[in-house]
Protein backbone atom coordinates (compact mmCIF):
# COMPACT_ATOMS: atom_id res chain seq x y z
CA UNK A 1 0.00 0.00 0.00
CA UNK A 2 2.91 2.31 0.74
CA UNK A 3 4.35 1.99 -2.80
CA UNK A 4 0.99 2.74 -4.41
CA UNK A 5 0.60 5.88 -2.32
CA UNK A 6 4.07 7.17 -3.25
CA UNK A 7 3.40 6.50 -6.94
CA UNK A 8 0.15 8.47 -6.68
CA UNK A 9 1.95 11.46 -5.15
CA UNK A 10 4.69 11.25 -7.82
CA UNK A 11 2.05 11.22 -10.55
CA UNK A 12 0.39 14.26 -8.99
CA UNK A 13 3.77 16.05 -8.93
CA UNK A 14 4.50 15.31 -12.60
CA UNK A 15 1.02 16.40 -13.78
CA UNK A 16 1.15 19.58 -11.68
CA UNK A 17 4.63 20.40 -13.05
CA UNK A 18 3.39 20.00 -16.64
CA UNK A 19 0.41 22.27 -15.91
CA UNK A 20 2.65 24.98 -14.37
CA UNK A 21 5.10 24.86 -17.31
CA UNK A 22 2.25 24.91 -19.83
CA UNK A 23 0.65 27.92 -18.18
CA UNK A 24 4.00 29.73 -18.22
CA UNK A 25 4.53 28.97 -21.91
CA UNK A 26 0.96 30.09 -22.68
CA UNK A 27 1.49 33.48 -21.07
CA UNK A 28 4.84 33.98 -22.81
CA UNK A 29 3.47 33.00 -26.27
CA UNK A 30 0.11 34.78 -26.00
CA UNK A 31 1.55 38.10 -24.89
CA UNK A 32 4.81 37.75 -26.85
CA UNK A 33 6.81 38.34 -23.67
CA UNK A 34 10.20 37.04 -22.82
CA UNK A 35 10.82 38.04 -19.21
CA UNK A 36 13.14 36.50 -16.65
CA UNK A 37 10.57 37.25 -13.94
CA UNK A 38 8.06 34.82 -15.49
CA UNK A 39 10.73 32.12 -15.73
CA UNK A 40 11.74 32.75 -12.09
CA UNK A 41 8.08 32.52 -10.98
CA UNK A 42 7.73 29.18 -12.79
CA UNK A 43 10.88 27.84 -11.04
CA UNK A 44 9.66 28.99 -7.61
CA UNK A 45 6.23 27.39 -8.22
CA UNK A 46 7.89 24.09 -9.16
CA UNK A 47 10.10 24.21 -6.04
CA UNK A 48 7.10 24.87 -3.76
CA UNK A 49 5.21 22.02 -5.43
CA UNK A 50 8.13 19.63 -4.93
CA UNK A 51 8.53 20.55 -1.23
CA UNK A 52 4.76 20.21 -0.65
CA UNK A 53 4.66 16.78 -2.29
CA UNK A 54 7.64 15.53 -0.23
CA UNK A 55 6.09 16.80 3.05
CA UNK A 56 2.72 15.26 2.11
CA UNK A 57 4.39 11.94 1.34
CA UNK A 58 6.27 11.87 4.67
CA UNK A 59 3.25 12.91 6.76
CA UNK A 60 0.72 10.56 5.16
CA UNK A 61 3.15 7.63 5.22
CA UNK A 62 3.81 8.02 8.96
CA UNK A 63 0.28 8.87 10.12
CA UNK A 64 -2.02 7.05 7.71
CA UNK A 65 -0.37 4.55 5.39
CA UNK A 66 1.85 2.70 7.89
CA UNK A 67 -0.90 2.22 10.59
CA UNK A 68 -3.37 1.08 7.93
CA UNK A 69 -0.84 -1.37 6.52
CA UNK A 70 -0.27 -2.82 10.00
CA UNK A 71 -4.00 -3.11 10.59
CA UNK A 72 -4.54 -4.88 7.28
CA UNK A 73 -1.64 -7.23 7.93
CA UNK A 74 -2.93 -7.90 11.44
CA UNK A 75 -6.27 -9.13 10.11
CA UNK A 76 -4.59 -11.92 8.12
CA UNK A 77 -3.26 -14.55 10.48
CA UNK A 78 -2.29 -17.28 8.06
CA UNK A 79 -2.46 -17.82 4.34
CA UNK A 80 -3.98 -21.04 3.09
CA UNK A 81 -1.26 -23.55 2.47
CA UNK A 82 -1.49 -25.35 -0.84
CA UNK A 83 -0.68 -28.98 -0.13
CA UNK A 84 -1.96 -30.45 -3.38
CA UNK A 85 1.51 -30.46 -4.95
CA UNK A 86 3.44 -31.42 -1.82
CA UNK A 87 4.80 -34.87 -1.02
CA UNK A 88 3.87 -36.88 2.06
CA UNK A 89 7.23 -36.07 3.66
CA UNK A 90 6.70 -32.31 3.23
CA UNK A 91 3.19 -32.53 4.64
CA UNK A 92 4.44 -34.50 7.66
CA UNK A 93 7.17 -31.89 8.21
CA UNK A 94 4.57 -29.07 8.13
CA UNK A 95 2.39 -30.94 10.62
CA UNK A 96 5.42 -31.60 12.87
CA UNK A 97 6.45 -27.92 12.82
CA UNK A 98 2.89 -26.85 13.60
CA UNK A 99 2.68 -29.34 16.49
CA UNK A 100 6.02 -28.09 17.88
CA UNK A 101 4.88 -24.45 17.74
CA UNK A 102 1.59 -25.32 19.50
CA UNK A 103 3.44 -27.21 22.25
CA UNK A 104 5.87 -24.31 22.68
CA UNK A 105 3.01 -21.79 22.87
CA UNK A 106 1.19 -23.93 25.48
CA UNK A 107 4.37 -24.29 27.54
CA UNK A 108 4.91 -20.53 27.51
CA UNK A 109 1.29 -19.98 28.57
CA UNK A 110 1.60 -22.47 31.45
CA UNK A 111 4.85 -20.85 32.58
CA UNK A 112 3.25 -17.40 32.54
CA UNK A 113 0.18 -18.68 34.41
CA UNK A 114 2.40 -20.34 37.04
CA UNK A 115 4.44 -17.16 37.56
CA UNK A 116 1.34 -14.97 37.90
CA UNK A 117 -0.41 -17.49 40.15
CA UNK A 118 2.46 -17.57 42.67
CA UNK A 119 3.31 -13.87 42.61
CA UNK A 120 3.05 -12.07 45.93
CA UNK A 121 1.69 -9.03 44.04
CA UNK A 122 -1.86 -9.10 42.72
CA UNK A 123 -2.49 -8.94 38.96
CA UNK A 124 -5.84 -8.24 37.25
CA UNK A 125 -6.46 -7.81 33.51
CA UNK A 126 -9.63 -6.21 32.08
CA UNK A 127 -10.86 -5.98 28.49
CA UNK A 128 -12.27 -2.79 26.96
CA UNK A 129 -15.72 -3.60 28.38
CA UNK A 130 -14.34 -3.78 31.92
CA UNK A 131 -14.71 -7.56 32.22
CA UNK A 132 -12.03 -9.53 34.06
CA UNK A 133 -10.00 -11.66 31.66
CA UNK A 134 -7.41 -12.73 34.24
CA UNK A 135 -6.97 -12.45 38.00
CA UNK A 136 -4.47 -14.23 40.24
CA UNK A 137 -5.10 -15.51 43.81
CA UNK A 138 -3.00 -12.73 45.39
CA UNK A 139 -5.31 -10.04 43.94
CA UNK A 140 -8.39 -11.92 45.17
CA UNK A 141 -6.95 -12.02 48.70
CA UNK A 142 -5.57 -8.46 48.83
CA UNK A 143 -8.75 -6.80 47.56
CA UNK A 144 -11.02 -9.28 49.40
CA UNK A 145 -12.89 -10.17 46.22
CA UNK A 146 -15.62 -12.73 45.70
CA UNK A 147 -16.14 -15.02 42.72
CA UNK A 148 -18.98 -12.77 41.54
CA UNK A 149 -16.69 -9.73 41.29
CA UNK A 150 -15.93 -10.01 37.60
CA UNK A 151 -16.04 -6.41 36.36
CA UNK A 152 -13.97 -3.25 36.84
CA UNK A 153 -16.98 -1.42 38.27
CA UNK A 154 -17.76 -4.08 40.89
CA UNK A 155 -14.17 -4.22 42.08
CA UNK A 156 -13.31 -0.50 42.15
CA UNK A 157 -16.65 1.31 42.39
CA UNK A 158 -16.26 1.73 46.18
CA UNK A 159 -13.04 3.69 45.69
CA UNK A 160 -13.08 7.30 44.51
CA UNK A 161 -11.16 8.65 41.51
CA UNK A 162 -10.71 5.24 39.88
CA UNK A 163 -12.22 5.41 36.41
CA UNK A 164 -11.39 3.03 33.57
CA UNK A 165 -12.05 5.56 30.78
CA UNK A 166 -9.67 8.07 32.37
CA UNK A 167 -6.97 5.42 32.72
CA UNK A 168 -7.26 4.34 29.06
CA UNK A 169 -7.82 7.61 27.24
CA UNK A 170 -6.23 10.14 29.60
CA UNK A 171 -3.16 8.16 30.71
CA UNK A 172 -0.85 11.13 30.05
CA UNK A 173 -2.96 13.45 32.25
CA UNK A 174 -4.00 11.15 35.09
CA UNK A 175 -1.97 9.32 37.72
CA UNK A 176 -1.43 5.60 37.12
CA UNK A 177 -0.82 4.99 40.85
CA UNK A 178 -3.45 4.98 43.60
CA UNK A 179 -3.30 4.03 47.29
CA UNK A 180 -6.34 2.42 48.93
CA UNK A 181 -7.14 1.02 52.38
CA UNK A 182 -8.77 -2.38 52.81
CA UNK A 183 -9.45 -4.61 55.79
CA UNK A 184 -6.20 -6.44 54.99
CA UNK A 185 -4.18 -3.22 55.09
CA UNK A 186 -2.87 -0.53 52.72
CA UNK A 187 -2.61 -1.37 49.01
CA UNK A 188 -0.89 0.38 46.12
CA UNK A 189 -2.58 0.06 42.69
CA UNK A 190 -0.73 0.53 39.38
CA UNK A 191 -2.97 0.91 36.31
CA UNK A 192 -1.40 0.27 32.90
CA UNK A 193 -3.40 0.27 29.61
CA UNK A 194 -2.18 -2.47 27.25
CA UNK A 195 -2.34 -1.92 23.50
CA UNK A 196 -2.20 -3.86 20.24
CA UNK A 197 0.39 -3.61 17.46
CA UNK A 198 -1.14 -0.41 16.01
CA UNK A 199 -1.18 1.28 19.45
CA UNK A 200 -4.92 0.89 20.03
CA UNK A 201 -6.01 0.31 23.68
CA UNK A 202 -7.38 -3.18 24.24
CA UNK A 203 -7.73 -3.24 28.02
CA UNK A 204 -6.20 -2.37 31.39
CA UNK A 205 -3.72 -4.21 33.59
CA UNK A 206 -3.79 -3.59 37.36
CA UNK A 207 -0.90 -4.53 39.68
CA UNK A 208 -1.73 -4.62 43.41
CA UNK A 209 1.07 -4.27 45.98
CA UNK A 210 0.68 -4.71 49.73
CA UNK A 211 2.35 -1.69 51.35
CA UNK A 212 0.92 -2.25 54.84
CA UNK A 213 4.37 -2.82 56.35
CA UNK A 214 5.81 0.25 54.61
CA UNK A 215 2.94 2.41 55.89
CA UNK A 216 3.36 0.98 59.38
CA UNK A 217 7.11 1.71 59.37
CA UNK A 218 6.47 5.23 58.09
CA UNK A 219 3.90 5.82 60.84
CA UNK A 220 6.35 4.46 63.42
CA UNK A 221 9.04 6.81 62.12
CA UNK A 222 6.71 9.80 62.38
CA UNK A 223 5.59 8.73 65.86
CA UNK A 224 9.21 8.23 66.89
CA UNK A 225 10.17 11.74 65.78
CA UNK A 226 7.14 13.18 67.60
CA UNK A 227 7.99 11.21 70.78
CA UNK A 228 11.64 12.33 70.74
CA UNK A 229 10.58 15.94 70.26
CA UNK A 230 8.12 15.67 73.15
CA UNK A 231 10.59 13.91 75.45
CA UNK A 232 13.23 16.59 74.83
CA UNK A 233 10.80 19.50 74.96
CA UNK A 234 9.56 18.72 78.49
CA UNK A 235 12.94 18.92 80.31
CA UNK A 236 14.09 21.80 78.11
CA UNK A 237 11.02 23.79 79.12
CA UNK A 238 11.77 23.16 82.80
CA UNK A 239 15.45 24.07 82.40
CA UNK A 240 14.60 27.27 80.54
CA UNK A 241 11.87 28.31 83.00
CA UNK A 242 13.92 27.81 86.16
CA UNK A 243 17.02 29.35 84.54
CA UNK A 244 15.08 32.52 83.71
CA UNK A 245 13.87 32.71 87.29
CA UNK A 246 17.43 32.38 88.61
CA UNK A 247 18.70 35.04 86.21
CA UNK A 248 16.19 37.51 87.61
CA UNK A 249 18.06 37.23 90.93
CA UNK A 250 15.04 37.48 93.23
CA UNK A 251 15.48 34.10 94.94
CA UNK A 252 17.01 33.22 98.30
CA UNK A 253 19.81 30.67 98.61
CA UNK A 254 17.53 27.76 99.50
CA UNK A 255 15.23 28.42 96.52
CA UNK A 256 18.24 28.72 94.20
CA UNK A 257 19.54 25.34 95.33
CA UNK A 258 16.09 23.81 94.79
CA UNK A 259 15.84 25.29 91.27
CA UNK A 260 19.39 24.20 90.43
CA UNK A 261 18.51 20.69 91.58
CA UNK A 262 15.52 20.63 89.23
CA UNK A 263 17.68 21.90 86.35
CA UNK A 264 20.28 19.22 87.09
CA UNK A 265 17.67 16.43 87.20
CA UNK A 266 16.19 17.49 83.86
CA UNK A 267 19.64 17.80 82.27
CA UNK A 268 20.48 14.31 83.55
CA UNK A 269 17.21 13.01 82.13
CA UNK A 270 18.05 14.52 78.73
CA UNK A 271 21.56 13.03 78.87
CA UNK A 272 20.13 9.58 79.60
CA UNK A 273 17.62 9.94 76.76
CA UNK A 274 20.32 10.94 74.28
CA UNK A 275 22.52 8.03 75.38
CA UNK A 276 19.64 5.57 74.89
CA UNK A 277 18.91 7.04 71.45
CA UNK A 278 22.56 6.71 70.44
CA UNK A 279 22.61 3.12 71.71
CA UNK A 280 19.52 2.26 69.66
CA UNK A 281 21.00 3.97 66.62
CA UNK A 282 24.18 1.90 66.89
CA UNK A 283 22.20 -1.34 67.10
CA UNK A 284 19.87 -0.32 64.24
CA UNK A 285 22.82 0.48 61.97
CA UNK A 286 24.77 -2.63 63.03
CA UNK A 287 27.75 -0.52 64.07
CA UNK A 288 27.77 -1.49 67.73
CA UNK A 289 30.90 -3.47 68.53
CA UNK A 290 29.90 -6.56 70.52
CA UNK A 291 32.62 -7.86 72.79
CA UNK A 292 31.76 -11.55 72.52
CA UNK A 293 33.28 -13.58 75.34
CA UNK A 294 32.60 -16.77 77.25
CA UNK A 295 31.07 -16.20 80.69
CA UNK A 296 28.93 -17.72 83.42
CA UNK A 297 25.38 -16.36 83.12
CA UNK A 298 24.49 -17.39 86.70
CA UNK A 299 27.44 -15.54 88.20
CA UNK A 300 26.68 -12.42 86.09
CA UNK A 301 23.02 -12.47 87.15
CA UNK A 302 23.96 -12.71 90.86
CA UNK A 303 26.25 -9.69 90.56
CA UNK A 304 23.48 -7.72 88.82
CA UNK A 305 20.96 -8.55 91.57
CA UNK A 306 23.44 -7.53 94.29
CA UNK A 307 23.54 -3.98 92.85
CA UNK A 308 19.92 -3.48 93.96
CA UNK A 309 20.36 -4.52 97.61
CA UNK A 310 20.04 -0.97 98.94
CA UNK A 311 16.91 -0.18 96.89
CA UNK A 312 15.31 -3.53 97.83
CA UNK A 313 16.04 -2.93 101.51
CA UNK A 314 14.52 0.58 101.35
CA UNK A 315 11.27 -0.79 99.90
CA UNK A 316 11.31 -3.80 102.25
CA UNK A 317 11.14 -6.14 99.24
CA UNK A 318 12.12 -9.79 99.19
CA UNK A 319 14.59 -10.57 96.34
CA UNK A 320 15.99 -14.07 95.79
CA UNK A 321 18.31 -15.39 93.08
CA UNK A 322 18.41 -19.13 92.32
CA UNK A 323 21.06 -20.63 90.01
CA UNK A 324 21.13 -24.29 88.99
CA UNK A 325 24.55 -25.91 89.09
CA UNK A 326 24.53 -27.34 85.56
CA UNK A 327 24.16 -24.14 83.46
CA UNK A 328 26.79 -24.27 80.68
CA UNK A 329 28.75 -21.09 79.87
CA UNK A 330 27.39 -18.79 77.18
CA UNK A 331 29.26 -17.04 74.35
CA UNK A 332 27.83 -13.54 73.92
CA UNK A 333 28.33 -9.82 74.52
CA UNK A 334 28.77 -9.81 78.27
CA UNK A 335 28.38 -6.04 78.70
CA UNK A 336 25.20 -5.99 76.60
CA UNK A 337 23.64 -8.93 78.49
CA UNK A 338 24.51 -7.25 81.79
CA UNK A 339 22.68 -4.08 80.67
CA UNK A 340 19.61 -6.13 79.82
CA UNK A 341 19.51 -8.00 83.14
CA UNK A 342 20.03 -4.77 85.10
CA UNK A 343 17.25 -3.07 83.13
CA UNK A 344 14.76 -5.89 83.80
CA UNK A 345 15.60 -6.14 87.51
CA UNK A 346 15.41 -2.34 87.79
CA UNK A 347 11.89 -2.36 86.30
CA UNK A 348 10.82 -5.09 88.73
CA UNK A 349 12.13 -3.11 91.71
CA UNK A 350 10.53 0.15 90.52
CA UNK A 351 7.09 -1.26 89.77
CA UNK A 352 6.83 -3.70 92.67
CA UNK A 353 5.24 -2.09 95.76
CA UNK A 354 6.78 -2.06 99.23
CA UNK A 355 6.88 -5.52 100.76
CA UNK A 356 6.66 -7.22 97.36
CA UNK A 357 8.64 -10.22 96.15
CA UNK A 358 11.12 -10.56 93.26
CA UNK A 359 12.43 -14.00 92.25
CA UNK A 360 15.29 -14.54 89.80
CA UNK A 361 16.02 -17.97 88.29
CA UNK A 362 18.96 -18.97 86.08
CA UNK A 363 18.75 -22.32 84.32
CA UNK A 364 19.35 -24.35 81.16
CA UNK A 365 16.85 -25.90 78.73
CA UNK A 366 17.03 -27.02 75.07
CA UNK A 367 20.56 -25.69 74.38
CA UNK A 368 19.61 -22.28 75.84
CA UNK A 369 20.60 -20.69 79.11
CA UNK A 370 17.81 -18.58 80.53
CA UNK A 371 17.19 -15.89 83.11
CA UNK A 372 13.68 -15.65 84.52
CA UNK A 373 12.78 -12.55 86.56
CA UNK A 374 9.40 -12.77 88.26
CA UNK A 375 7.84 -10.09 90.49
CA UNK A 376 4.59 -9.44 92.36
CA UNK A 377 4.29 -5.90 91.06
CA UNK A 378 1.54 -3.88 89.42
CA UNK A 379 1.56 -5.96 86.22
CA UNK A 380 0.80 -4.96 82.63
CA UNK A 381 -2.65 -4.85 80.98
CA UNK A 382 -3.22 -7.54 78.35
CA UNK A 383 -3.72 -5.02 75.53
CA UNK A 384 -0.31 -3.47 76.24
CA UNK A 385 1.78 -6.67 76.17
CA UNK A 386 2.25 -6.64 72.37
CA UNK A 387 3.35 -2.98 72.42
CA UNK A 388 5.70 -3.15 75.38
CA UNK A 389 8.86 -3.37 73.20
CA UNK A 390 7.92 -0.37 71.05
CA UNK A 391 10.09 2.70 71.47
CA UNK A 392 8.80 5.30 73.94
CA UNK A 393 5.83 3.09 74.81
CA UNK A 394 4.89 3.26 78.48
CA UNK A 395 2.00 1.61 80.28
CA UNK A 396 1.88 4.35 82.92
CA UNK A 397 3.53 7.39 81.29
CA UNK A 398 3.22 9.71 84.28
CA UNK A 399 4.74 7.24 86.74
CA UNK A 400 7.43 6.16 84.28
CA UNK A 401 8.64 9.75 83.84
CA UNK A 402 8.48 10.27 87.60
CA UNK A 403 10.76 7.26 88.10
CA UNK A 404 13.21 8.48 85.46
CA UNK A 405 12.33 6.10 82.62
CA UNK A 406 12.85 7.07 78.98
CA UNK A 407 10.60 4.41 77.44
CA UNK A 408 13.56 2.96 75.51
CA UNK A 409 14.90 0.38 77.99
CA UNK A 410 12.95 -2.63 76.71
CA UNK A 411 13.52 -1.64 73.08
CA UNK A 412 17.27 -1.60 73.71
CA UNK A 413 17.03 -4.89 75.66
CA UNK A 414 15.28 -6.59 72.72
CA UNK A 415 17.87 -5.31 70.22
CA UNK A 416 20.75 -6.57 72.39
CA UNK A 417 19.24 -10.01 72.99
CA UNK A 418 18.33 -10.52 69.31
CA UNK A 419 21.81 -9.52 68.15
CA UNK A 420 23.15 -12.19 70.50
CA UNK A 421 20.84 -14.75 68.80
CA UNK A 422 18.55 -14.97 71.80
CA UNK A 423 15.00 -13.90 72.58
CA UNK A 424 13.07 -12.13 75.32
CA UNK A 425 9.44 -12.78 76.32
CA UNK A 426 7.11 -11.11 78.81
CA UNK A 427 4.07 -12.54 80.55
CA UNK A 428 2.03 -10.39 82.90
CA UNK A 429 -1.28 -10.16 84.72
CA UNK A 430 -2.59 -6.80 85.79
CA UNK A 431 -2.35 -6.42 89.58
CA UNK A 432 -0.55 -9.75 90.07
CA UNK A 433 2.92 -9.29 88.61
CA UNK A 434 5.18 -9.77 85.61
CA UNK A 435 7.47 -12.53 84.40
CA UNK A 436 10.35 -11.82 81.97
CA UNK A 437 12.32 -14.68 80.40
CA UNK A 438 15.63 -14.09 78.56
CA UNK A 439 17.07 -16.96 76.51
CA UNK A 440 20.66 -17.03 75.23
CA UNK A 441 22.26 -19.93 73.29
CA UNK A 442 25.01 -21.67 75.26
CA UNK A 443 28.50 -22.21 73.84
CA UNK A 444 28.58 -25.26 71.58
Amino acid sequence: MKNYWLKLILSFFIISSIVIIALGAFFVGYFNLVDTKIILAIMIALAILAISCIALAIFTTAKIVTPMSRMLKGTVLYDDIDITNKSNGEIEKLISDLRFKLIEANNQKRQTDTILKHMTDGVIAFDMNGKVIYINPAAMQMLELRESDKTFEKIFSKYEDINMEKIIYLEDWTSSETKIDTKSGAMNLFFVPFKDEINRPTGVMVVVQDITEHVKLDDMRKEFVADVSHELKTPLTSIKGFSETLLEGNCDEETEKHFLGIIYDNAERMEKLVKDLLTLSRYDNKINKNNVVEFDLGELTKKCSEKFEIEVRKKNQDMECFVTADVPPVLADKDGIEKVIINIISNSVKYTPNGGKISIYVGYVHNDAYVKIKDSGMGIPKEDIDKIFERFYRVDKARSRELGGTGLGLSIAKEIIEQNKGNINIKSTLGKGTEVVIRIPVKK
